[in-house]
Parts: C-alpha cells; sequence; structure tokens
C-alpha cells in the first residue's frame, strides 16, 4: 500500500515539474485585432456617402493596419484616377499613424508628394481606438483633400463607438 502511494506521488510529482515550463511559457503567437468585412464596408459606405451629401463623387480604400486593401469603392461617376490616389493616401496615414493633412508639412522637404506607393496630402484618416490602431481610410475625387478628409472622418465616426466599446 505504501509503494502504491509512493508511486502515485511520483507520477503526479513528475507531472506538475513536466507542466510547469508550459505554464511559465510565453505565447508563441500574437492575436492581432483586425476589423471585420462588414466594419470595413460600413466605413467606406459612410465616407461615399458624406461626398454624395456634398455632390462629390470620391473612391475609397479602406485599409487593415498593414496596409493591405481590405475594401475599395469608386462612385460610378469618380475619376478613374482617384482609385489609386485614395489607396496610396490610406496606405500612408496607416504606414505613417497619422491623417493626410498632418502628413502634408513632412513631405514639403524632400519627399515626394506622389510615388513608391506614398501621397502625402490630406484626404485619409487612421482607425484607432482604445489606444490601438486598426487602418486606415483614404478618399480621392474631391476639389481638395480637405474635402476629401472630411469625408473619410465622418466614415470612421459611423463606426467608432462602436470600436470604443470593443
Amino acid at each position: 500500500m505504501l509503494k502504491q502511494s509512493l508511486k502515485s506521488l511520483l507520477v503526479a510529482s513528475g507531472l506538475v515539474v513536466a507542466m510547469a515550463p508550459v505554464a511559465n511559457a510565453q505565447s508563441l503567437t500574437v492575436d492581432v485585432p483586425r476589423l471585420t468585412l462588414e466594419v470595413n464596408n460600413k466605413i467606406a459606405m459612410e465616407t461615399i456617402k458624406a461626398c454624395e451629401a456634398k455632390g462629390i463623387p470620391v473612391s475609397v480604400t479602406v485599409v487593415d493596419r498593414n496596409g493591405i486593401i481590405m475594401v475599395q469603392m469608386r462612385d460610378s461617376m469618380a475619376p478613374p484616377v482617384s482609385l489609386p490616389i485614395s489607396q496610396k493616401k490610406a496606405y500612408t496615414a496607416v504606414m505613417f499613424n497619422a491623417n493626410g493633412s498632418q502628413l502634408v508639412s513632412q513631405a514639403a522637404g524632400a519627399l515626394p508628394t506622389l510615388g513608391e506607393g506614398l501621397a502625402f496630402m490630406a484626404g485619409s484618416v487612421t482607425i484607432s481606438a482604445g489606444g490601438r490602431l486598426f487602418g486606415a481610410v483614404g478618399v480621392s475625387g474631391a476639389p481638395g483633400g480637405d474635402i476629401d478628409e472630411e469625408c473619410a472622418v465622418a466614415g470612421v465616426e459611423a463606426v467608432q463607438m462602436d470600436l470604443e466599446m470593443m
């Protein structure tokens, strides 16, 4: 009986010791919160609606935190060139974690305004909540980048409260 109890105790002790490194090991993966397709679509549609209300046809690109396109839309009457410009604006905003209007002054020097996938111009805003960067939205087609950016802000504001509640 004593042998059986001792054997059980040794097995239990061995299991505890064997599991100790697993319990103390750090996770080998990273959880990255991402916006759903529905949220990205809502941002894009609300952005287009905001510019439509001003009588301005635009193109919109929503990118994730890595600058990868999640949603891209072009109003039927928006100029075709506005689509790649909206993508560059969104990509630049998320890569520098700043709205396009904040980046304009940084491009006044040696940096090109357009090129290498970047667009240092107004018309994009980041999508952030709770201290986390989710992505950015870029807009092109309005007579000025300030109007593009107003529409982008409206698109993000349509989901901002929901993002803050996550």
